[in-house]
């Protein structure tokens, strides 16, 4: 099949993916890992801006956690633990994704995401046929799917991957072999010996890192802040051996996640779950994400442990899928360590005058696809006009200023006279507030198109005008307005607005 057919059966979802991906790559965002080799199936390395971008997200989800809540600190625990950590919270035993193979394409899949995609196809086709029952239809097809994975019943969900007719998208066929349960911790040895070395595991989640902690924290704190309710984040890698690893740095081997254990008195966890779910949602808005590209998912079918869950949900360009979860773990996870640690992991209550194990509203963020949504939210194309009065299409990425990779670019006008010295000057009198750029090469227009690619939003140029009353151009990304300011003002006028106090009032 040649390129041409190829590219025709792109859809405009994958086309817009596409876009994001290249641009991520080509402006020093994302780099796939090892490219030299070839790379290494789903797993990216952040490249120069893109790491500052993360670091700017994890940033500001660090201080609205632990600087704007006085009874929530923060931990960073060992990626290794005790194995039997993961026994205690049943990773060992039931951390598993139900895996399928076509016998035609040889390929391999999650039966579970084959049947959602069919159930979401199936809701497609209600908004296209205005017909009220698919909607009624796909809700079924994943209930059956839920109930088949509660029973591990592994027969049932290949039957329903034929019933319903469910095709390889490779193959086209429905040539599947028997479902099988396939478990995502990694594992390796501890131990200098391999005969006496010991299997140990790379966490797939950084929560358990907070709870085999709870003791040592509620013990170390000072004042009120440790007591109930009371909360304890962190932010870490994890790894997952995903049997399907897709969408670009949506669903990776190796990750990064932003967690919040927060423990509440028994019978109080419904409030402080309503609480965190509207202030997840709160910060989400206050970065930048508009309202209409979140939605609530709130769990029907819940873990056993759990009695309240919801999603934040994010229109990726391949469609509304979790951005965030908010979950109501109750009493589950410190008294699954207290059984097999045999340590009493519990709170005394001065007001209640009462021992107990502390239930706990959880919430969990992928800072790496909150990374991707941001990218995604961010990339814009203005229609504007070039200098011959054509329509000119000017992308850039909208950025909300306090999350910039690079908040200033300082600019000469030309490489001579004396121009670069002073721009120099300037430069100087910025970088040590702002993570700031000085570029003396290539011609202004393609220098502040450049910064537009990378969402930079001030753009300092110096010409010869400045050399005779001291002011410089500023020029704003989103509207590509100019002003001129004098420079003793140019620290101040930036700093005001790519301030994180702006994202955090609004908290």
């Amino acid at each position: 099949m040649s390129d041409k057919n190829n590219k025709s059966k792109i859809t405009p979802e994958e086309a817009n993916l596409q876009k994001i991906i290249s641009h991520a790559k080509e402006y020093g965002f994302v780099f796939p890992s090892s490219e030299i080799y070839d790379g290494l199936q789903a797993v990216y390395d952040y490249a120069q801006n893109g790491v500052e971008l993360k670091n700017n997200l994890k940033n500001v989800w660090w201080k609205a956690m632990t600087m704007l809540h006085e009874n929530i600190v923060g931990i960073d625990a060992a990626i290794f633990m005790h194995p039997t950590t993961w026994k205690a919270s049943g990773h060992i035993d039931s951390f598993n994704d139900p895996m399928v193979d076509n016998k035609d394409s040889k390929k391999r899949y999650r039966a579970d995401v084959l049947i959602e995609n069919r159930a979401e196809e199936i809701r497609k086709e209600d908004k296209e046929n205005n017909q009220k029952e698919s909607q009624e239809i796909a809700q079924t097809l994943v209930q059956k799917m839920a109930d088949f994975l509660t029973a591990e019943n592994m027969e049932g969900l290949k039957n329903l991957l034929i019933e319903e007719k469910i095709t390889c998208p490779v193959s086209k066929t429905s040539n599947w072999t028997d479902v099988r349960q396939f478990n995502l911790m990694f594992s390796t040895q501890m131990g200098a010996v391999a005969e006496e070395s010991e299997t140990i595991y790379l966490r797939p989640e950084t929560a358990q890192g907070i709870f085999v902690n709870f003791l040592n924290v509620q013990k170390t704190g000072r004042g009120t802040s440790m007591k109930i309710p009371f909360g304890i984040a962190q932010i870490g890698k994890a790894f997952r051996n995903e049997i399907v690893a897709r969408q670009f740095i949506f669903r990776m081997r190796e990750f990064e996640q932003m967690e919040m254990q927060y423990f509440v008195r028994p019978n109080d966890q419904k409030e402080h779950f309503d609480y965190w779910k509207a202030k997840r949602h709160k910060f989400l808005l206050a970065i930048g994400i508009p309202a209409e590209k979140l939605r609530f998912h709130d769990h029907e079918k819940l873990a056993f442990y759990a009695d309240a869950a919801t999603d934040i949900e994010f229109e990726f360009p391949f469609g509304f899928k979790e951005l965030e979860g908010i979950h109501s773990r109750t009493d589950y996870d410190l008294k699954q360590h207290q059984i097999f640690s045999k340590k009493k992991l519990q709170f005394f209550d001065e007001e209640l005058k009462e021992n107990y194990v502390p239930f706990v509203v959880e919430t969990s963020i992928g800072a790496d696809r909150l990374f991707l949504a941001t990218m995604c939210n961010a990339y814009t194309e203005d229609i504007g006009k070039d200098a011959n009065g054509e329509e000119k299409i000017r992308p850039f990425l909208k950025l909300h200023p306090a999350l910039a990779p690079i908040k200033v670019a300082v600019f000469p006008l030309v490489k001579k006279d004396g121009l670069p010295e002073k721009a120099r000057e300037v430069f100087e009198l910025l970088r040590y507030d702002f993570n700031a750029i000085y570029e003396e090469r290539g011609a202004i227009g393609k220098n502040y198109t450049r910064q537009d690619m990378l969402g930079t939003p001030f753009c300092v140029t110096i010409d010869h005008q400045t050399l005779e009353d001291g002011m410089v151009t500023i020029r704003h990304r989103d509207t590509t307005a100019q002003e001129r300011v004098n420079i003793s003002d140019v620290n101040g006028k930036i700093s005001q607005a790519v301030s994180i106090k702006r994202i955090l009032e609004k908290l």
